[in-house]
């Protein structure tokens, strides 16, 4: 469970949801955010409006990345990540395709990592 692979997958899923986490609390982004097809942006744009949606996901990529990062409570960090992943996986399948890279390798490190803690879930399926 603590190989190098999997070191380094984790180290790198929790890189970026920080980077992905902070930059949805500076108004001017570090990381610019690209011209999103109509659907999408009136999605985002409906999510901004609600004023609570994106900080909460924000503080939600900080803090999974933080126990990722100091090796706490790993398997509880990845199925919360689960359902945002998997979210993240849908918005740009149905409403930005040609964007769905990270997206893709979000929910793929989730999900390696996720089958090499898959004892520490054994006992919720038994």
């Amino acid at each position: 469970m603590n190989s190098k692979f999997t070191s380094i997958v984790r180290v790198l899923l929790g890189l970026v949801l920080l980077v992905f986490g902070l930059n949805k609390f500076y108004t001017l982004p570090f990381i610019p955010v690209p011209q999103l097809p109509e659907d999408a942006a009136s999605f985002m744009g409906s999510l901004a409006a609600t004023g609570y949606v994106l900080p909460i996901i924000g503080i939600l990529e900080i803090f999974i990345a933080l126990l990722l990062f100091t090796k706490n409570w790993i398997a509880f960090a990845l199925i919360v990540l689960a359902p945002i992943s998997l979210n993240i996986l849908l918005f740009h399948l149905f409403l930005d395709l040609p964007s769905i890279g990270g997206a893709i390798l979000v929910a793929v490190l989730n999900g390696i990592l996720i089958y090499k803690h898959w004892p520490q879930y054994r006992p919720l399926f038994n």
